[in-house]
């Protein structure tokens, strides 16, 4: 049981921000873009990833609480397979690339928005698309990790 439960709530934080990056890429942004004028389009999508960067807020904190508790659980960091190291590299990496959108790119954007600096928003909501495209394409690769690994 000590290893179950960290399991389930890595899994369940994961799949959160994983497919939130996929829905947010794949199906919010492209529907925003087919149905609303630039205006309209960047307060929503402004709300939009306010409200989903409160529960990748969470699911990060988690993520690496669970991960290492499943580290600790099987012995250690000295005892770990090759693709647990993968994983924990990427997910540094994930880490950096979502925290430098929250604290920087996202708080930029926020105030381009409530300045009604159109332009410069859609800028800086093009960097954070950008970098949640790069963050979705290394979630896509520790979720393979995880599972080719598990089973090579």
């Amino acid at each position: 049981m000590s290893y179950v439960i960290p399991l389930f709530v890595h899994l369940l934080c994961a799949t959160f921000w994983v497919g939130g990056m996929a829905t947010m890429h794949f199906a919010v942004r492209p529907a925003a873009v087919a149905t609303l004028e630039p205006p309209f389009r960047l307060r929503m999508m402004t709300a939009t990833l306010r409200r989903f960067f409160v529960g990748v807020d969470a699911s990060v904190t988690l993520l690496f609480l669970s991960g290492v508790g499943m580290i600790m659980a099987t012995g250690g960091f000295r005892s770990v397979h090759w693709r647990v190291e993968a994983m924990m590299s990427i997910a540094i990496v994930m880490a950096a690339i979502y925290v430098y959108i929250r604290a920087s790119v996202f708080r930029a954007l926020r105030r381009a928005v409530e300045e009604s600096a159109w332009p410069k928003a859609a800028s800086l909501l093009n960097t954070v698309r950008q970098l949640v495209g790069m963050n979705l394409v290394l979630g896509v690769v520790v979720f393979g990790v995880a599972i080719i690994g598990r089973a090579g």
